[in-house]
């Protein structure tokens, strides 16, 4: 019987030749819900403004709200799921990076959506990005500290990542939601100031994505058993190798399918958008239900994603996923909504009330105090989750 064609991997191992099914890029699975995506999107271009035109009846509103929020969250979730596998190939950071900026540019167009359409929208900005605050930075962060100890114990992490990630959310969220209440705009920036924060914003943004992925690289992976960074002059080295069969074909394909996956969200979003603020009108919930709304939507995937990074004891990937999320959500957002409102003519309302800049302390200082440079404890772990708890309590009953 003739031998199996093997070959040695870079570490010398042995591989054994991939099945051909498990060449296969792209699973049944995700063509079907590319297919069932590309349907909803179809049907809502062809026959959404006449379902969805006033006046609105509640049972069709109902019926349009679940269709298109499964399909956006559907769709979403198969987005993570290409980005994952990229991450898996270009290695950490650049491969949480991928993720990360896939799933702010969904908010981004959800926000977008929002504040084009019709009605008073302008706090939808600044609301989505405080839910994303606190539902990021407590209730996914409070279960993977949680979690996370539960199967491993305390775990470890890169300090110097994290201390850069929460300087980061400081300067961004004071500058971005603190700053224009004591600006004398009523909360909102004037359009010389909304020009210069996005400027200001987006080149430092900018800035910190160009040394997170070059020079300080190793801030952002998982340092040695014991370490609680990496050498400056430690080589670095990717996480994750290319799978048998994966290169720049893999990339591609799976590069493709992920903006394949994010153009129906793009087409639904301002369907989305119209039942969304009918169901807020006609249950006279607080307005910021919409961001909560958003906020959901878009991170729920990514949040499951971290969540199973920490309970695999992978607290690195966890806390880029979850830290990276907000930097990347302010960094990208608050320039877009900015622009969006200088060129429609309204002042977005950015500055936050009373009660949530407390909230907004208490979080950046609990984050700090979580990853202040040693290991990871559930007691943060049970603290971020009751802050969490405290969010949804002065949300609905103000």
């Amino acid at each position: 019987m003739p031998k199996p064609n093997l070959r040695k991997t870079p570490h010398g191992a042995v591989a054994h030749p991939a099945h051909p099914g498990q060449l296969r890029l792209v699973a049944p699975a995700t063509w079907a819900l590319l297919a069932g995506a590309w349907l909803v999107a179809g049907l809502f271009i062809a026959f959404g403004s006449a379902w969805l035109a006033a006046p609105l009846g509640p049972g069709v509103a109902a019926g349009a709200f679940v269709l298109l929020f499964a399909t956006i969250l559907a769709a979403s979730f198969g987005v993570v799921h290409e980005a994952d596998h990229l991450a898996q190939q270009l290695g950490e950071p650049y491969g949480t990076l991928v993720l990360t900026l896939s799933i702010v540019s969904i908010e981004g167009i959800l926000i977008a959506s929002v504040l084009l359409g019709p009605g008073d929208s302008s706090a939808i900005g600044r609301d989505s990005i405080f839910a994303v605050m606190m539902i990021i930075m407590n209730l996914v962060i409070g279960i993977c500290l949680v979690a996370g100890a539960a199967r491993h114990g305390d775990q470890e992490y890169n300090a110097q990542g994290a201390t850069a990630y929460l300087g980061m959310i400081a300067l961004l969220t004071g500058t971005a939601l603190v700053l224009p209440n004591h600006l004398g705009g009523a909360g909102a920036f004037s359009t010389p100031q909304a020009l210069g924060m996005a400027a200001i914003t987006a080149c430092l943004y900018a800035g910190f994505l160009w040394l997170q992925m070059r020079s300080h690289r190793r801030c952002f992976i998982q340092p040695a058993a014991g370490s609680i960074a990496v050498p400056a002059s430690a080589p670095v080295t990717r996480k994750h190798e290319a799978q048998p069969g994966a290169g720049r074909r893999a990339v591609l394909v799976r590069s493709l399918v992920l903006l394949a996956l994010v153009l129906p969200i793009v087409l639904l979003a301002h369907y989305l958008a119209i039942v969304t603020d009918y169901g807020i009108a006609a249950a006279g919930a607080p307005a910021a239900v919409g961001g909560v709304l958003i906020a959901i939507i878009v991170f729920t995937p990514e949040s499951i994603t971290a969540v199973r990074a920490a309970m695999g004891n992978e607290m690195q990937r966890a806390v880029n996923l979850c830290l990276g999320a907000f930097v990347s959500t302010v960094g990208l957002t608050v320039p877009a909504v900015l622009l969006i409102g200088v060129a429609t003519g309204q002042r977005m309302a950015m500055g936050l009330s009373g009660t949530e800049v407390v909230l907004l302390v208490l979080t950046v200082a609990l984050s700090i105090l979580s990853f202040n440079g040693q290991r990871t404890s559930p007691i943060q772990g049970l603290m971020h989750l009751t802050l969490f708890v405290v969010f949804g309590l002065v949300l609905f009953l103000p």
